[in-house]
């Protein structure tokens, strides 16, 4: 526990939607230095979309997973509704998924999840939760990176022609 005020105070703070100071590679590595080897194993069995309550997490990874689930369920349920015209009010911001081209709506998915991912961190400083917390918030940004415009037209081109 004491070793994680050094790793959280080096750590650079994260911003939606903008390149982060650290990759998740070397996060990884410099919470292994700090981390007992239990603690580094419950950390990195943090996931995005993780909803097992049974994995061994920390409470905000547990908590994470539970909005996860419910959310990923009421988005899905929220679809089919829609795709069968049919009228249903989920807990989220009916907002997040009808406005948009399907990047603009998978971006405001992700900061929705950013920011329970931050409403979860609050009073959490300098322990497992705000190491779960910011290991989440860097596979956000991860994710986030791979919404590349040239390279997926690039890609949508090649198949496309495969096809022909």
């Amino acid at each position: 526990m004491s070793s994680h005020y050094y790793l959280v105070a080096q750590l650079p703070m994260l911003f939606f939607d903008r390149v982060p100071g650290i990759t998740i590679s070397n996060f990884l590595g410099e919470a292994e230095k700090w981390m007992s080897p239990a603690d580094f194993s419950m950390l990195r069995g943090v996931r995005l979309g993780e909803t097992d309550p049974l994995k061994p997490v920390s409470g905000l990874a547990r908590t994470y997973g539970a909005f996860e689930k419910q959310f990923a369920g009421e988005l899905a349920e929220w679809r089919k509704a829609r795709r069968n015209r049919q009228e249903t009010k989920p807990s989220f911001p009916q907002a997040l998924v009808r406005e948009g081209n399907p990047l603009e709506v998978e971006k405001k998915l992700l900061l929705y999840r950013w920011r329970a991912i931050e409403e979860y961190a609050v009073g959490h400083h300098f322990d497992m939760d705000i190491l779960s917390a910011y290991y989440l918030q860097l596979q956000i940004l991860d994710r986030l990176s791979l919404f590349n415009k040239e390279k997926g037209m690039q890609t949508f081109r090649t198949l496309s022609r495969k096809t022909e």
